[in-house]
């Protein structure tokens, strides 16, 4: 698909477990408004911060909104239109289109300053043509008035709707058949291993060992490794190093480690802390030869690259398996999939009532307001979110028994976003690629209940979905471990730490503080490297009490008294949230 289910990436209750939480949720109207004369076209530019095309929607999508609504769609995109230069243009242009979408950052401050986006509460705009959207999503309106308030602004008013918005609770998990992070490892080959259990992340080490001895070189013939890490995603702290925590409920703030449910926290150089364990594990490994020698010099597309391949036996995230399992492999048995350690308690955020940093907003200066606000309300009906992710109904999907499931035409195009693949002439012109929404706004959370089927958004949840045709690592891996997906079994088994999405969004340091933040980071990516290539234990101390000195004369315990504040307030606003 065109989005990055991953860092949308990606996000719900498996299908078989969470009908029973939607039977309050109301249908939400589809209809539009039959006030509104649409006998004119409407073109309208649309600002788009996230879209990854520039020009005239094409395809099945404009179609669609063509037939429904009579309006045409111009996408202005600065990611490939000069950036920040883009956003200068439009802000001196005092127009910065028809629809807007934008972060919570200073140019959406400059944005409200200038007089650029519209108040949606001005003439009841909002309340007269986004009825769904107040009826459904109302919780967004406190997260853009919140945000107002940050910036100086009035909190009166209302310039944005926000992304990926649910009525899911906020303590339920919004991740979808995968959780974001593993362990993931090649199951063909733990079968051959003899399917240990495990109990510890440090178990690991003896079962990779059996793993690279089954399988010591990838299909093109090069050594294969445990783990290939990279550095060019490094931020406070070595990313590869953190990922551990993540699975036992955890993620970082600063130099902390913050719990996810629970008022908790450990900085990273507590030595019995998270971080500190991971490097001395990926030490060990590196003694045993599991480390790739090129780690420490490589970027992801490098390890990406080496996935592909089958370079490497074990992947920190569910999203990274899929570089490897393509369908030949998958249908042969053969491919990644989760190995659960019984001492997990894995992190996933859940459901956002108040929506996530992005909002689609309504130019001050477009013609007709009520046109644009009634087309944004569409966007968030279960039958917007459906268009705008699956296609019109009959092309890649359709209904059968009061549920959705994938037609033919879409097993070809859903799972791959194909752009060789045409879409038939009766449903627009081009490839399905080609047709997607340009706009690449999520407005609702595809995990969530589409109450008009009482099954998630997202296709690869639908009951029909998982029934049809597992591969067969979907049916070894579902055999062995007695569910239908990674979610099930880690809710099933209690090890989960749901991280209820609140109103709260922690401050960030002052300039002082943020320079001996960005001081004291560069010494702890620095030796956190050195460390796991640090021939013995001799060397390995050596560099952690090197890095602890240092990071410790650079005001390392300031920068964490500050993020400390930060967590205790998390912690506040959640215990609202629930």
């Amino acid at each position: 698909m065109k989005r990055s289910m991953s860092k949308i990436l990606t996000l719900a209750i498996a299908a078989t477990m969470v009908i029973s939480l939607v039977g309050c949720t109301s249908k939400s109207s589809t209809k539009t408004s039959d006030t509104i004369s649409k006998k004119e076209i409407l073109k309208l530019d649309v600002f788009s911060s996230t879209a990854n095309y520039a020009g005239a929607q094409t395809g099945w999508f404009a179609k669609y909104i063509k037939d429904k609504f009579n309006i045409e769609l111009n996408i202005i995109a600065p990611n490939l239109q000069g950036g920040d230069a883009k956003y200068a243009t439009q802000m001196a242009s005092g127009n910065m289109g028809d629809i807007v979408i934008m972060g919570y950052d200073n140019k959406y401050q400059n944005a409200v300053k200038a007089g650029l986006l519209l108040d949606l509460t001005k003439n009841d705009l909002i309340n007269k043509y986004g009825k769904d959207i107040v009826t459904n999503y109302s919780k967004t309106f406190e997260k853009n008035k919140d945000q107002n308030k940050t910036f100086g602004l009035d909190a009166t008013k209302l310039y944005g709707i926000g992304n990926t918005v649910s009525t899911m609770p906020a303590t339920t998990s919004s991740d979808g058949n995968d959780l974001g992070w593993g362990p993931y490892l090649r199951w063909d080959l733990y079968s051959k291993a003899d399917s240990p259990t495990l109990n510890t992340m440090e178990d690991y080490l003896p079962l990779l060992q059996k793993m690279q001895k089954l399988q010591p070189k990838s299909d093109s013939g090069k050594p294969t490794y445990a783990f290939s890490m990279w550095g060019d995603w490094d931020g406070n702290m070595m990313m590869n190093a953190k990922q551990f925590a993540c699975m036992e409920g955890y993620d970082e703030s600063g130099f902390l480690l913050v719990s996810g449910n629970e008022d908790k926290y450990q900085d990273i150089l507590d030595p019995n802390g998270y971080y500190l364990k991971t490097l001395k594990l990926y030490n060990d490994a590196n003694k045993l030869g599991l480390v790739d020698p090129d780690s420490i010099s490589q970027k992801f597309d490098n390890a990406s690259a080496k996935m592909k391949d089958g370079q490497i036996l074990f992947s920190w995230f569910s999203w990274f398996k899929d570089q490897y399992n393509s369908q030949d492999r998958v249908n042969a048995g053969k491919g990644f999939a989760v190995v659960p350690y019984k001492a997990e308690k894995v992190l996933t955020y859940g459901f956002s009532n108040y929506g996530d940093k992005t909002i689609i907003g309504i130019g001050s200066k477009t013609k007709e307001p009520e046109r644009v606000m009634e087309f944004i309300n569409w966007l968030y009906t279960p039958e917007g979110v459906m268009v705008n992710n699956y296609g019109p109904k009959g092309l890649a999907w359709d209904v059968k028994d009061g549920k959705p499931y994938e037609t033919d035409f879409g097993k070809k195009v859903l799972a791959t976003n194909s752009d060789d693949i045409q879409v038939p002439a009766e449903y627009g012109t081009g490839s399905w690629k080609a047709g997607n929404d340009a706009m690449n706004y999520v407005p609702v959370n595809f995990n969530s209940i589409n109450p008009d089927f009482n099954e998630p958004y997202f296709y690869g949840l639908w009951k029909s979905t998982l029934a049809d045709s597992p591969s067969q690592l979907d049916q070894d891996w579902r055999k062995a471990m007695a569910v239908t997906t990674p979610k099930e079994y880690f809710v099933k088994n209690k090890m989960i730490t749901v991280s209820p999405v609140t109103l709260f969004a922690p401050a960030s340091p002052d300039s002082t503080l943020q320079q001996k933040q960005d001081q004291i980071k560069a010494i702890i990516k620095q030796n956190s490297w050195k460390m796991i290539f640090a021939k013995d234990d001799a060397q390995y101390d050596a560099l952690l009490k090197e890095m602890t000195t240092k990071a410790k004369g650079l005001g390392y315990d300031e920068v964490n008294k500050f993020y400390i504040t930060q967590a205790e307030k998390t912690f506040a606003a959640r215990k609202a949230a629930k």
